[in-house]
């Protein structure tokens, strides 16, 4: 699969939707991950991020124009045990208990499907990062319908075990704008990861449509120890937020 350059991919689209990135630091030393979320509406784009123990969740930003919170109000990062997982959706609960549990991240999927907001049928998207012993490995994973047929779900796993430094993968939930707005195809696109986690965070950030961006969350974790920094970027909200552990 061919590296595309990261700002690249993520200027090619007015509205790439809700967006995952995982990989490796460009000094090898720390997995990556970005989530982001985009809005049209003014419900949509009424959030803001905020920490959540390890992870975050989407809160209004006035909740007094909060009209519906089904599908955008959740919890979109848990830290399990050695496990960090990512999601658009509530699935992040349920692939936490599927975990517990026992199952593995696909497992825990199966008794999800996409969302359920005709005519679009938003797909879901996750992934899982797990370091452990020094090692580092990552997974994603999308369910959509079969073309926007609401009868049929597809899902597709990845798995990157070892990936390499200063690369990634970017999974999002739209190709484009559009109504109905069109799913996300083929495999998450190889991409570039460079710099420390500022200037990641800046990158993803500035180059996401202006009109259309909502919230941002960066986390920059040590392979070898654990631990974690993380960046919070909102649009209605002009502070940032920045955690070491």
């Amino acid at each position: 699969m061919v590296l595309k350059t990261l700002s690249e991919e993520l200027k090619g689209s007015t509205y790439p939707g809700r967006g995952i990135v995982v990989g490796r630091s460009a000094d090898g030393r720390s997995a990556v991950a970005a989530y982001f979320i985009m809005g049209r509406s003014e419900n949509s784009r009424n959030r803001v991020f905020v920490p959540d123990g390890e992870g975050i969740r989407t809160q209004a930003f006035d909740p007094s124009k909060m009209k519906d919170p089904s599908l955008i109000i959740y919890a979109p990062v848990r830290v399990l045990g050695t496990n960090t997982i990512i999601t658009n959706g509530d699935q992040t609960d349920t692939i936490c208990q599927g975990l517990k549990d026992g199952k593995t991240f696909g497992e825990a999927l199966r008794s999800r499907t996409f969302e359920p907001d005709a005519p679009n049928y938003t797909p879901r998207i996750s992934a899982l990062i797990d370091i452990r012993g020094g090692e580092y490995e990552y997974k994603m994973n999308i369910l959509k319908s079969a073309d926007g047929d609401p009868s049929s779900c597809e899902r597709f796993n990845f798995s990157y075990e070892n990936p390499k430094a200063g690369e990634g993968h970017f999974l999002h939930t739209y190709l484009s704008d559009g109504d109905p707005l069109p799913s996300f195809e083929g495999e998450p696109a190889r991409v570039t990861v460079s710099g420390g986690i500022d200037a990641f965070t800046d990158l993803v950030w500035e180059n996401l449509n202006e009109e259309n961006k909502v919230s941002l969350f960066v986390r920059f974790i040590e392979i070898g120890t654990g631990r974690y920094e993380t960046r919070i970027v909102n649009k209605l909200d002009s502070s940032s937020f920045e955690s070491r552990s």
